[in-house]
């Protein structure tokens, strides 16, 4: 009765806004599609869309319908495209989602000699999924997503590849460059650079400056490394960020790490599969990979 077509047709719809849009992408006549959703609707005794003007409504039956294709249609397109490796000899491909803004850098430091390693295993990182991996990892949209902020959900395994300790980045010439450590009070007067990232996400603010009751004077947020150290180094704020990175670019810009508080913030990056494709040879090999000192001592 619900085939895949049906399933591909209700998504294509929403996603081009008419049934003669969809029925292009999906190469079948718009008299085509009209009577394959017809068809369906007279079988299951409800309406998928309602007319509004000259458009189409999703009704409740008609989202429903639409959760499941944006769920069930890209495991089939997975599966489809293993059992084609299969059927060639070929190993697969690893799909890569970055919930972690930095990481980018230490990334390619693990994908350099992996690929090498495995001649047969294409590798795609896709950042659109920073900071909102998980529901990429249960859609199927990626194989295994960096975070320093695993979130336990069953179904998922996450695993930790290496230690790093987060740090307060200022000019070389500010009035905290020669401290051993920073107090939380000593950023109340001092423009704190991230990256665009809600506060609750950031460890500076929910690990040493909220539990302290301090703010900093101003918060700016920027998305790029680059940009956000450029401005530290010119004097326009401070910023915290992992010390092996700080390490990287200290040679090139003008620019120290200092401890965040007595004790530090230690934290750690993981890598999160779906549990049932933790055994895949080349994704396990990909988490040992990232193990490996070459990689943690970025």
């Amino acid at each position: 009765m619900l085939d895949r077509i049906h399933l591909s047709i209700v998504q294509e719809v929403e996603r081009q806004g008419s049934l003669t849009a969809a029925a292009g992408v999906l190469h079948v006549t718009q008299s085509a599609l009209s009577h394959s959703m017809k068809k369906l609707e007279a079988q299951l005794g409800t309406d998928i869309w309602q007319r509004e003007g000259r458009g189409l409504r999703l009704t409740q039956a008609g989202q429903y319908l639409l959760a499941v294709a944006n769920r069930v249609l890209p495991q089939l397109t997975l599966a489809e495209d293993r059992l084609r490796q299969f059927a060639q000899g070929e190993r697969g491909a690893l799909r890569i989602g970055m919930e972690c803004h930095p990481c980018y850098q230490w990334l390619l430091k693990v994908v350099s000699p992996y690929l090498a390693a495995w001649p047969d295993v294409d590798v795609d990182v896709k950042q659109k999924f920073q900071f909102g991996g998980i529901g990429a990892l249960f859609g199927y949209e990626i194989d295994l997503l960096v975070t320093p902020d695993p979130l336990y959900k069953p179904g998922l395994v996450f695993e930790p590849v290496f230690d790093y300790e987060q740090v307060l980045v200022v000019n070389a010439g500010h009035r905290l460059a020669g401290e051993q450590y920073v107090k939380p009070r000593q950023l109340a007067d001092e423009v704190l650079v991230t990256y665009p990232v809600s506060i609750d996400r950031l460890d500076i603010y929910n690990m040493f400056l909220m539990p302290a009751g301090v703010t900093p004077k101003r918060h700016k947020a920027i998305e790029t490394t680059d940009i956000m150290l450029q401005m530290v180094a010119s004097g326009r704020g401070v910023a915290a960020l992992p010390l092996w990175l700080v390490q990287e670019y200290a040679s090139m810009i003008d620019i120290v790490p200092v401890r965040i508080g007595k004790h530090g913030i230690a934290k750690q990056i993981f890598l999160g599969a779906r549990e049932s494709d933790v055994g895949i040879d080349y994704l396990r090999a990909f988490i040992e990979q990232a193990r490996q000192p070459a990689a943690s001592g970025a």
